[in-house]
């Protein structure tokens, strides 16, 4: 159970966890004494209910996590006080509606997995969102004017709903670059036109629907396509399909859960992998070559000049209108064949095949051998769109030409603005027995080039680093959970891009304490001489004084100070035997009593009388 005082004398705690429990209710204010809490992870509680003062005071909250509670009412000012909000995550709860959301800086939120069948336009006041994922809603449509706003969405989940077909929204969404259809039973066709803006596209997921066949347009419509998955959907393995096959078998898309991509009908192809097989077994028909013989005469002809095969990115050039050649004429009956020349034709430019800033740092795009993009980058410069740095060694490549990159454990698979997808496959498949991944970055073009540190899951294929400055070169490294920096961690260099809409707010940084860090370990040094040497002190007079008080009431002769000095100091062996001492065969009374009375008037001055018993 929290208390009000739970988390007093904390004001420097920037990261809070308390999944995992069973926090049924929080206070209000209770979170106000954390004013530098950065992350807050509530999830895997029994949550209820959040109230508009639940999250007061933490102003520079940046990750909230809420997923898999029981919450089935939001305040609608729960979130109005934190302003720098990045990730909120919602999912797995029992919500019916939408929350409020007026958050400017929110680049990720996930409410899957509620109760909300409907999502009217207008709920998302965060503009600036980058990746949505509203799945297992039970959404029977999408409104068009929904996502309006969103113009920096690159990633949207919409799996496991109930949608009927494609939705239309999608052809507003150009600056997509993952989407996620799986789980529609009911969409049984893909309509070429809901696909066609999405030029930036890099991994689609259209499993378990219910469609048998794919457009042969795809292949052209997602030039810069890495990942596709299309499983479990009943396919007719016919003539209409092999271009799939040729296709992921000839390019670099990768057909994922291929075990689990397999043929419905016809019966001959029922239950075997699409990927297996070949052109023939799609029962297309056989191309037949029919031989021709023609006679020549001597007339002069003018041939059009052949037109090359179309593409999906580049069209036919015009029939030459250029005047005719002198043509080589044979003689009646002769046997020489007639030789025709074709005349040149003019080069025009091509036309822009490339969508803007997909090359980073200088980079050329152009189509590759297979029609696919592909940038030249400078020198320097390697990646997919040249966005990592590296050092050059060696001559200088030739120039139309780029030499391979080197292969790397980790490398940046997509750049924004304010974020870099890191992929970890390749490290994660390198690494035996790995517990974790230990995630750092820095911003080398900002005065603060301090590493931000994050604990991963060893099971994350990749990693999304969000909230990073437009136009900035960062620093991403790699290492294992656990263990000291060392030379195994792996770093890769990107470049965010430029800015091109609203501002975002900068992230905000940890505060430097070094100062303080010095001060108070000398300032409690300090402080425990002082004590040690008071206790000292004070012990030592203790005894002083405590050996003078009874060495003037019970002490015998032989006890006193002066005698152990003597004692010490060997003087007794150095003097002769004496007789009685006077005052002792005189009166009787003991010698002590001018000693002790030549002792009062100094008090404490044990050293200036020392006691003589000869």
């Amino acid at each position: 159970m929290l208390s009000e005082d739970s988390f007093a004398g904390l004001p420097a705690l920037q990261l809070l966890d308390l999944s995992q429990n069973k926090i049924a209710s929080i206070q209000k204010n209770i979170f106000q004494p954390l004013t530098e809490l950065v992350n807050l992870d509530l999830s895997s509680n029994q949550l209820q209910e959040i109230t508009n003062e639940t999250f007061h005071g933490l102003r520079l909250l940046e990750r909230l996590y809420l997923q898999r509670n029981r919450i089935q009412h939001i305040h609608a000012a729960a979130f109005d006080t934190l302003e720098n909000l990045l990730e909120l995550k919602l999912q797995n709860n029992q919500l019916w509606a939408v929350p409020p959301l007026d958050l400017p800086n929110l680049l990720l939120l996930d409410i899957s997995w509620n109760k909300i069948p409907a999502i009217a336009p207008g709920a998302f006041h965060a503009v600036n969102i980058e990746s949505l994922k509203i799945a297992g809603l039970g959404l029977t449509s999408l409104d068009e004017e929904l996502f309006q706003p969103q113009n920096n969405l690159h990633e949207l989940d919409v799996s496991n709903n109930l949608l009927e077909r494609v939705p239309a929204v999608l052809r507003r969404l150009g600056s997509l670059t993952k989407l996620s259809l799986a789980g529609n039973a009911q969409i049984s066709q893909l309509p070429a036109e809901d696909f066609q803006s999405l030029h930036n596209l890099q991994e689609l997921d259209i499993s378990n629907l219910n469609i048998n066949t794919i457009p042969r347009d795809f292949s052209g419509f997602f030039p810069r396509l890495r990942a596709v998955t299309a499983a479990g959907n009943p396919f007719n393995c016919i003539c209409q399909m092999s271009w799939l096959v040729q296709w992921v078998n000839s390019s670099s898309v990768v057909l994922r859960r291929p075990e689990e991509t397999r043929c419905h009908f016809p019966p001959k192809n029922s239950g075997k992998l699409l990927h297996h097989l070949q052109y023939a077994d799609f029962g297309c028909p056989t191309t037949t070559t029919t031989t021709t013989t023609t006679t020549t005469t001597p007339r002069t002809t003018t041939l059009r000049p052949p037109a090359p095969l179309p593409t999906s990115s580049r069209p036919p050039p015009e029939p030459s209108t250029a005047a005719p050649t002198p043509q080589v004429r044979a003689s009646p009956g002769s046997s020489v064949p007639v030789s025709f020349s074709v005349p040149p034709v003019p080069s025009s430019p091509p036309p822009q095949i490339c969508p803007p800033r997909t090359c980073l740092n200088g980079g050329t795009c152009q189509l590759d051998a297979r029609s696919h993009l592909q940038c030249l980058c400078p020198q320097g410069f390697a990646g997919a769109y040249c966005e990592e740095e590296e050092e050059v060694k060696g001559t200088t490549p030739s120039p139309g030409t780029q030499a391979p990159p080197p292969s790397r454990r980790i490398s940046i698979t997509q750049v924004s603005s304010t974020s870099l997808k890191v992929d970890l496959q390749n490290y994660i498949q390198s690494k035996a027995q790995l517990k974790g991944i230990r995630l750092s970055y820095r911003n080398l073009s900002g005065p603060d080039k301090r590493p931000v540190m994050l604990r991963l899951p060893a099971s994350l294929a990749e990693y999304t680093v969000r909230a990073l400055r437009p136009n900035c070169t960062y620093r991403v490294c790699v290492g294992p959970l656990g263990e000291k920096v060392s030379k195994e961690e792996f770093c890769v260099e990107a470049h965010t891009l430029q800015l091109t809409h609203q501002q975002h707010s900068p992230v905000t940084q940890g505060k430097d304490n070094n100062l303080t860090l010095m001060i108070v370990p000398a300032l409690a040094a300090v402080l425990l001489l002082v004590v040690v040497v008071t206790g000292v002190t004070y012990y030592r007079r203790h005894r002083r004084a405590k050996a003078h008080a009874g060495g003037g009431v019970d002490a015998g002769p032989l006890e006193l100070e002066g005698v152990k000095a003597c004692l010490d100091n060997g003087d007794l062996g150095t003097h002769s035997r004496k007789g009685p001492e006077p005052a002792m065969l005189s009166g009787g009374s003991e010698c002590e009593v001018p000693l002790m009375q030549a002792h009062y008037p100094s008090n404490n001055n044990t050293t200036a009388l020392k006691p003589s018993y000869f």
